[in-house]
């Protein structure tokens, strides 16, 4: 019996399109950003940001160099959250209905400070509330000094808050992320932009 749901924010609640940052900085100089930008975890300095090793001044510090002349923090920062493209608020409404059916709602996301304290915030205010009042509890990797799919970083949730992997299931759109979480017994759905997987299928599947 399924009483846990743990989402995940980018691609699975968050609409996201690597391929418009990746442009963004690339017009600003930063030649290998569609490199760097990895379809489902990034590496160098942005996968740095996201495990919460480096600030994001570090961050503009260390791509600066690589911009054109002129390229400020700002700009950079700008181009960097063209990332995210879109929170429906529908999407905000069917996980108060799941949370009102009774389950218990998480976040676990590979994310960074700049998008969590800036754009993400933003998003969930926009039917009037938080992104703190649509979840009983919430992980992101910048916080927690690493980034799925490392299996610790699932432990560390389901002890926090004192969940049963049995009675847990984990909404991810990464086949990877979602194997590491099997590992510890959770259940899983691979989210998909569309058809039977998609994140409103899965959640109606949860309402019936």
């Amino acid at each position: 019996m399924i009483k846990n749901v743990i989402f995940d924010l980018g691609g699975v609640i968050i609409d996201i399109k690597r391929e418009h940052a990746a442009k963004a900085l690339e017009d600003l100089g930063i030649v290998e950003a569609d490199r760097i930008l990895g379809e489902y975890e990034q590496k160098g300095i942005f996968l740095l940001l996201e495990e919460g090793r480096v600030s994001d001044a570090e961050l503009y510090d260390s791509l600066k160099p690589l911009c054109k002349e002129g390229t400020t923090c700002t700009d950079i920062k700008v181009a960097f959250e063209k990332f995210l493209t879109g929170l429906p608020v529908e999407r905000l409404r069917t996980i108060e209905k799941v949370r009102a059916k009774g389950y218990k709602t998480y976040v676990l996301s590979n994310t960074n400070p700049i998008f969590y304290n800036d754009w993400i915030s933003k998003a969930f205010r926009q039917d009037g509330k938080s992104i703190n009042d649509y979840f009983d509890g919430i992980v992101v990797s910048f916080q927690e000094l690493m980034c799925k799919p490392n299996p610790e970083i699932f432990g560390h949730l389901l002890s926090r808050y004192g969940l049963k992997a049995e009675e847990t299931v984990f909404l991810d759109d990464s086949e990877a992320n979602c194997a590491s979480a099997g590992t510890h017994g959770i259940h899983t759905v691979c989210i998909t932009s569309s058809g039977e997987d998609s994140f409103e299928n899965a959640c109606r599947r949860l309402l019936q």
